[in-house]
């Protein structure tokens, strides 16, 4: 079974920076297409960006569209999410998702929180 860990999550001030990181453990962690998704407290989990298995095809959530980028490096069996001009609105617990086809796989999360 795939596990999957995140990292990078921190407090930060609104306008700032920080790049999550998951890693992927699994021979077949390349094939998957993975996400993000993300949960506020008192709020149901939403997605927030999606990479395919190559990284050749992203796709992000409106509320996220010109501030994060989503990236992989197969070779290390790790996504990415450089989060740029972070808002309060961003704050929550980031988790990391893998499509594996018949079966999904989450991270247990990095929290993530943007003071104003």
């Amino acid at each position: 079974q795939v596990q999957l860990v995140e990292s990078g999550g921190g407090l930060v001030q609104a306008g700032g920076s920080l790049r999550l990181s998951c890693a992927g453990s699994g021979s077949t962690f390349s094939r998957y297409g993975m996400a993000w998704y993300r949960q506020a407290p008192g709020k149901e989990r939403e997605f927030v960006a999606s990479i395919n298995w190559s990284g050749g095809s992203t796709y992000y959530a409106d509320s996220v569209k010109g501030r994060f980028t989503i990236s992989r490096d197969n070779s290390k069996n790790t996504m990415y999410l450089q989060m740029n001009s972070l808002k309060p609105g961003d704050t929550g617990i980031y988790y990391c998702f893998a499509d594996a086809g018949r079966l999904h796989y989450w991270g247990q999360g990095t929290q993530v929180t943007v003071s104003s």
